[in-house]
């Protein structure tokens, strides 16, 4: 009798060990899920108000900021920022667009898998969260790594882009020769697990040097600036989803080669910076540009002047006229005066 009340009174606690173990996994789990962004909450920049938004899509959870009023237009940031890098030009679009800056998977607000990383279905994550806000055409722009989502949505969905901005951004696969070995972090961030190790710590320092060293106005990147973008890579994660967008191009490759077997025919604005220290100065070559004129059948070419490659941080003012006249179907290089 003691030794069958012995083994129920084990198997009780046993049972309660494993449901309270649960329990807690679940409700860690969910914490760290709330816990991504603030959700729903407003606030203004420049008298313009916009909200941080939490959606469900592809299998992950995506971070928004939202605001403004008719046709939509989506943001895509580039690395290593978040939507941030959008702040200076946002409410000024905001007069005339409904803004939609996302944080690509990995990075800021958003889920941290450890795959995904390749322009298929980092452009599946934005078209989602498109179609989830009711939306069935938009204006697209991405910058920097951004530029791969964005060009992988509008060949993805070619009839749902209205036009296309891409800025800064060296398609993989269609690399100009003149840049060919000439950037040294991409094989840096392409190794497995090292990059990690070695910045381990030392994020800030890091990452400064490129806010520092491909801007033609450093000071445009100021150290508050810094200090936001380097709270959410420092995270856990942080800076391993920012080197798996690098690790994805042998794959982005491939895909870019498929989708380039039927041009994109909608108008296409490819932007360059005028000035970037870490190429030598002065830019000769507009390398988004050069790839998408392999993409692309109605490509315009835009150098912008007195700027590095944060175009939309160090000429906020020229990248707001730039978008207003490309979208609007002004001609962008007369008016720019570029």
């Amino acid at each position: 009798m003691i030794a069958i009340t012995f083994i129920i009174i084990s198997i009780t606690l046993t049972c309660i060990f494993v449901y309270t173990l649960v329990f807690n996994k679940n409700h860690i789990t969910m914490a760290q899920q709330q816990s991504l962004a603030p959700k729903d909450i407003s606030f203004d920049i420049d008298n313009a108000t916009f909200s941080h938004h939490m959606a469900s899509v592809n299998g992950i959870q995506l971070h928004y900021v939202i605001g403004g009023h008719g046709p939509p237009l989506v943001l895509i940031h580039g690395w290593p920022e978040t939507w941030y890098e959008w702040r200076h030009v946002m409410p000024a679009l905001a007069k005339n667009y409904t803004v939609i800056a996302p944080d690509l998977r990995g990075l800021g607000d958003s889920s941290k898998p450890l795959t995904g990383y390749d322009g298929k279905t980092t452009a599946e994550d934005i078209h989602q969260l498109v179609a989830l806000l009711g939306f069935k055409q938009i204006f697209l722009v991405g910058h920097d790594v951004g530029s791969q989502p964005a060009y992988s949505y509008a060949a993805a969905h070619p009839t749902e882009v209205k036009r296309l901005v891409i800025m800064e951004y060296i398609f993989p696969g269609f690399t100009p020769p003149q840049l060919e070995g000439k950037v040294w972090w991409f094989p840096f961030h392409q190794t497995p697990d090292i990059p990690e190790a070695l910045v381990d710590g030392k994020e800030r320092m890091y990452l400064s040097w490129f806010y520092h060293n491909i801007a033609a106005n450093p000071s445009a990147i100021t150290q508050a600036d810094i200090d936001e973008f380097v709270s959410h890579y420092s995270a856990p994660g942080g800076m391993r989803d920012g080197f798996n967008y690098f690790r994805a191009f042998p794959e982005d490759a491939v895909q870019n080669e498929n989708y380039s077997k039927t041009k994109l025919t909608m108008p296409v604005l490819a932007v360059g910076a005028g000035y970037i220290p870490a190429f030598g100065g002065d830019v000769t070559i507009n390398y988004a540009l050069y790839g998408m004129q392999k993409l692309a059948q109605n490509v315009t070419g835009i150098k912008v002047p007195l700027s590095g490659h944060w175009i939309p941080e160090e000429r906020p003012a020229f990248v707001v006229n730039m978008l207003n006249h490309f979208f609007g179907g002004v001609n962008v290089k007369k008016n720019c005066n570029a």
